[in-house]
């Protein structure tokens, strides 16, 4: 692995203008239908230095006795099931692999296809690094307890109490990959004063797993899962827990946004969180395929008045140097662990 020079680094950091990182990005949607990964480097020109790439793990199945002949092409939009997808993964390759070398520099693409209730799911994984080396820097995002989703899935329901998914954060941990991971912290509509389980089977989870790096999207909230009584004290917990320090957080999507901002009272207590603990978050969208750069950008613009109330030292790790630590690490140890274990 060629080491770039500390000269070329420094230069690289003061030419770098751009506002964000983004740590969640979604290249195809649910019918694995999208942009070009060319036609996204436009979408990011001048507004976004890197991105993690990937598309969906899961295929919304057209059940023409379910919707005739309309297609969705969201989950929301049929009663059809889901199913898993693993081509994405060499889709998302062979895009990557089409780019110029130094275009390839501005991702991290990530491994989705699989399915985390397969004890096989470990070994899908160590495949793909083996016949795309160079290529991916982390897996995710996928999806443990989601809103609408899990129900929809078929076959067994994934959970975070599966030993197949303890195979696969312990591979991940072996190879370096980051791990992008979506649980809801609770569930749809709970009953008053009803306490989140999801919570502390994730915090398990969590500790079984000190070697490998994780990324909790969105905060751990969803569409209609909304922030739960005392949230922010319960993420303060794992946070200054010296057991989790593994562990980060995205506040990618709109929705998760919606309620950072919502009020005067929930920006001040989540910049007062992220203040605290600014080598913890990252930036992301959660856009899916934006054809337009100002789609694209809509979360970034929302989540100003949050920005605003930050440190700068909190700021700029939140936006780049969280995301440059993470996947800069994990691009160095993949390759060493591919260079180990793929043959000539």
């Amino acid at each position: 692995m060629l080491l770039v020079p500390l000269a070329t680094r420094a230069q690289t950091q003061t030419t770098d203008t751009s506002l964000f990182y983004d740590s969640h990005f979604h290249l195809t949607n649910y019918v694995q239908e999208g942009i070009t990964v060319q036609q996204f480097i436009q979408v990011m020109k001048g507004k976004v230095g890197r991105s993690t790439l990937f598309g969906i793990p899961l295929q919304q199945e057209w059940s023409y006795g379910n919707t005739g002949d309309f297609a969705p092409t969201y989950y929301l939009a049929s009663d059809a099931p889901l199913y898993y997808y693993s081509f994405t993964d060499a889709y998302i390759a062979m895009a990557y692999r089409s780019l110029s070398k130094d275009d390839q520099k501005l991702f991290d693409p990530m491994i989705t296809g699989f399915n985390p209730a397969d004890m096989y799911a470990a070994d899908h994984i160590k495949r793909v690094l083996k016949v795309f080396p160079g290529v991916f820097s982390g897996i995710g995002e996928f999806t443990i307890h989601k809103e609408f989703v899990s129900s929809k899935v078929a076959g067994e329901v994934a959970s975070l109490t599966n030993p197949a998914l303890d195979r696969i954060l312990d591979f991940a941990g072996e190879a370096g990959l980051v791990v992008l991971l979506h649980n809801d912290i609770n569930m749809p509509y709970p009953k008053p004063g009803q306490e989140p389980y999801l919570l502390k089977q994730i915090a398990s989870l969590f500790r079984r797993h000190p070697k490998t790096t994780i990324i909790w999207a969105h905060c751990g909230l969803g569409r209609v899962v909304q922030p739960v009584k005392d949230q922010l004290k319960m993420l303060d917990v794992v946070l200054s827990d010296p057991a989790l320090k593994h562990v980060h957080i995205d506040i990618s999507w709109d929705e998760v946004a919606k309620y950072i901002v919502s009020s005067p009272e929930t920006i001040s207590a989540t910049a007062a969180v992220i203040n605290k603990y600014p080598d913890r978050f990252l930036m992301g969208t959660d856009e899916v395929a934006p054809a337009t750069q100002e789609k694209y950008l809509k979360v970034y613009y929302m989540y100003e008045p949050l920005l605003k109330q930050l440190t700068a030292e909190a700021k700029k790790k939140l936006l780049k140097d969280n995301y440059a630590r993470l996947f800069d690490n994990a691009r160095q140890e993949v390759r060493k662990w591919e260079a180990a274990h793929v043959g000539n």
